[in-house]
């Protein structure tokens, strides 16, 4: 419980500071950045590995391709739904996901922004459920299998403090009230707390194979949040110098898997 508090703490907290501030584009793109490169690092040697020595190579890899098919379609839907009546934009004209609206968390967004992604911080909202909830169930399985996880706790820390950050400020610049926004996300926050207590408790003590499965579907809804999200959007906002911030990212993340 206390693990999953710390995780999901980042959630409150990127709320609270998006209702109260405005930060600079750059500098969202820097977070969004350096959580992509802690989340490489988690997907690589606590996710997907841990999946594969768990129940073997195919099982891992098919729960992997469920987990990227899984958050790649409800992503789609969801694009579709903060921009209702658009199309998405053809591969070589991205302006990035409406789920990340960083025009309306950052100070120099344009005046008219927030009106044209209509539901995006609700839209990112169910992004981060989507993709929560098998990391934080991950995270309670290598806990309840005594298997470390500070790597995958600091990246599931670092990915939801920018996403809930930005997702908080979009609701703001749509008109939503700071209680009714701090307490979706509370709320949210809540449901991962309780979803790393699933995960060291009746998932801890399942067969092998049962719990390859959970682990591998949090590393594909992972690897297909940051090539549909988190990258493109840091790259847009950030320029070349993201892959520093990229770089820190995994490297603070692998030191703390040898913890």
């Amino acid at each position: 419980m206390l693990f999953g508090a710390v995780a999901s703490s980042a959630l409150v907290l990127g709320a609270l500071i998006g209702v109260r501030f405005e930060l600079p584009k750059r500098v969202l793109a820097i977070l969004l950045s350096f959580a992509a490169g802690a989340l490489i690092t988690a997907l690589a040697f606590e996710l997907f590995e841990d999946a594969h020595e768990s129940g073997g190579i195919w099982r891992a890899a098919a729960g992997l391709f469920a987990g990227a098919v899984v958050f790649t379609v409800l992503s789609s839907l969801l694009d579709r739904w903060a921009q209702p009546g658009s199309h998405p934009a053809p591969a070589d004209e991205y302006r990035g996901s409406p789920k990340l609206d960083t025009d309306a968390a950052a100070a120099e967004r344009p005046a008219a922004a927030a009106s044209t992604r209509g539901a995006a911080g609700v839209a990112l909202l169910a992004a981060v459920t989507l993709d929560g909830v098998p990391e934080n169930l991950a995270l309670g399985v290598s806990l309840g299998e005594g298997t470390g996880g500070l790597a995958l706790l600091a990246a599931i820390f670092v990915s939801n403090f920018p996403e809930a950050l930005v997702g908080a400020s979009s609701m703001r610049s749509q008109g939503k009230s700071p209680a009714v926004i701090f307490g979706l996300w509370a709320v949210c926050a809540v449901l991962l707390v309780v979803a790393v207590v699933v995960g060291a408790g009746p998932l801890s003590g399942s067969a092998p194979e049962t719990i390859s499965l959970p682990l591998a579907f949090a590393a594909g809804a992972v690897i297909a949040s940051l090539a549909d999200t988190l990258m493109p959007e840091a790259y847009e906002h950030g320029g070349p110098a993201v892959a520093l911030s990229t770089a820190a990212g995994f490297v603070l993340a692998y030191v703390l898997s040898l913890a």
